[in-house]
Order: C-alpha cells, then structure tokens, then sequence
C-alpha cells in the first residue's frame, strides 16, 4: 500500500451540485433557489434560532444554573487524602506540592470524610471543619487556625 494509491470509499465522496449551468441541467436560472424572496438573494435566510418573529425557543424557556467564582480557586481536602499523603505539617504550600490540590488553588479546607491515625498539624491558610478538627486532635494532632 502506498499513499499515493489510497482513495476513499466508493461512494462516500458525493459530488456538489452545480448550479447555474444552463437550462438542460436542471439547476440552471435560478439555482434552485425559487423566484424572489429573502432565500433567492445573496446572504438571505436568517439566523439559527429565529422562528419568525415569534419569540424563539432558547428565550422563552426558564433560566437555570450558577457557576460560582470562588470554588474555581478553593477546594476541599478529605482526611483520607491527609492520611495517605504522609505529610506532617499540612499547609496550602505543602497540598499543592503533593498535588492533593490543583496548583490555582487559594482556599483549602479539612473535611471529615475517612479516617485520620497519625499526628498532623493544620495552619498556613488550610481550615478544617469542626468534625475534621475533633479527628485531628483525636488522633494527637493541632489545627492552629479556628474550624469554619
């Protein structure tokens, strides 16, 4: 096989349609495009959408849904991650490091999701809910910075 031999599927290639060729060709005049009318002129037709004037579809329809912009930079931290992670001292700097977190990341917080059975201290930017708070000082460790 070479690359100047390869074609493609019989049939698969359909030809377009030549207009404006003459009487005989079926397609001639008008082009197929009617007598008068928006459709007939160059550009004519309307935008994808439009239902006529009519109030169109995507309008009428309800508005629903909210993207905040605080949670694109903050991020929640399970205690199973902490645990599996091995780090000693947890602050933002040492989550983006062990790539817990993703690198745009400003807002980190603790929360009670696993277990924790190591000692661990919490400060530099991180909170920590008031469940993850108790499993941390539970398993002999400090959250230097008040639970939210």
């Amino acid at each position: 096989m070479y690359l100047n031999t390869l074609k493609p599927a019989k049939g698969s290639n359909k030809a377009s349609k030549r207009v404006g060729r003459g009487i005989g060709s079926g397609t001639g005049k008008t082009c197929g495009r009617g007598h008068k009318g928006q459709n007939s002129r160059s550009g004519g037709g309307v935008r994808v959408g439009f239902e006529g004037g009519q109030m169109a579809l995507h309008m009428r329809l309800p508005k629903f849904g909210f993207s905040s912009r605080v949670s694109r930079y903050s991020t929640e931290v399970r205690l199973s991650e902490i645990e599996l992670s091995g780090l000693e001292s947890i602050t933002l700097a040492t989550l983006i490091e062990a790539k817990i977190v993703p690198q745009q990341t400003k807002k980190a917080k603790i929360i009670l999701s696993g277990k924790l059975s190591r000692k661990v201290t919490v400060g530099g930017g991180v909170l920590a809910t008031t469940g993850a708070k108790a499993a941390i000082e539970k398993a002999g460790g400090k959250v230097e910075r008040r639970a939210e």
